[in-house]
């Protein structure tokens, strides 16, 4: 896909407009999650299934998807693995166990750790989760065709600047700040926000431009 670069607003314009998606970027991921169940519900035959995700989190199969690709695995590794914080991971256990979604097992030699499998319906709840993923990715490859090699260039570059830079102060600070615990879930978005803005200060007008084309066409366009 090309863009025409003709009578471009000025930058401020195009970063206030970049900022301005960034809340909508958000609510796309939320919808997403939903949009993903009712795949997963439309393509199952199964009515215990069904009706084990009509009550789900996302969580909840995101544990059984980790489960699924490690079994057996204890809940360190699927912490560790997947970014799912222990204590989510040792309560989701717990409801998965009781709907006998998963089992557990023991080391022969150490009756301490525990091991989590997933049962036949959780395997089959597993399947059907990879199936979406299949579908998924599909999806997203086609939509990707669109961009010429210039274009995915720069798109992976930005995601990768965005992964490494820091948010609001130089360097040297944020990277003394990343190893201070403690910091809130609130002040953590501030700071992304803050940092989208320093990157977006960086790039030249005709930059702004294709990030907002890529951005619109990549979270805001439906894969369909």
């Amino acid at each position: 896909m090309t863009h025409s670069f003709e009578n471009l607003p000025n930058k401020d314009i195009l970063i206030k407009k970049l900022i301005e998606m960034i809340p909508q970027l958000q609510k796309r991921f939320q919808s997403e999650d939903d949009e993903e169940k009712a795949w997963l519900i439309q393509n199952c035959s199964n009515p215990l299934i069904i009706d084990f995700l009509q009550d789900s989190t996302v969580m909840m199969l995101h544990v059984i998807d980790a489960i699924g690709q490690l079994e057996p695995v204890n809940g360190t590794t699927i912490s560790k693995h997947f970014g799912i914080p222990k204590g989510s991971v040792s309560k989701i256990t717990r409801k998965l166990v009781l709907q006998q979604i998963i089992r557990t097992e023991f080391l022969p030699d150490n009756k301490k750790e525990v091991l989590f499998l997933t049962t036949p319906l959780g395997k089959e709840i597993f399947d059907l989760h990879q199936a979406l993923h299949k579908e998924m990715n599909k999806g997203i490859n086609r939509f990707l065709q669109r961009y010429n090699t210039d274009e995915l260039l720069f798109l992976i570059q930005a995601f990768e600047d965005t992964l490494e830079a820091s948010w609001v102060h130089p360097e040297s600070v944020a990277e003394e700040e990343r190893l201070n615990a403690g910091e809130s879930h609130e002040a953590m978005e501030t700071d992304e926000m803050s940092q989208i803005v320093d990157m977006l200060n960086q790039l030249d007008t005709r930059n702004l431009k294709k990030a907002k084309a890529i951005l619109q066409d990549v979270f805001f366009t439906s894969f369909e």
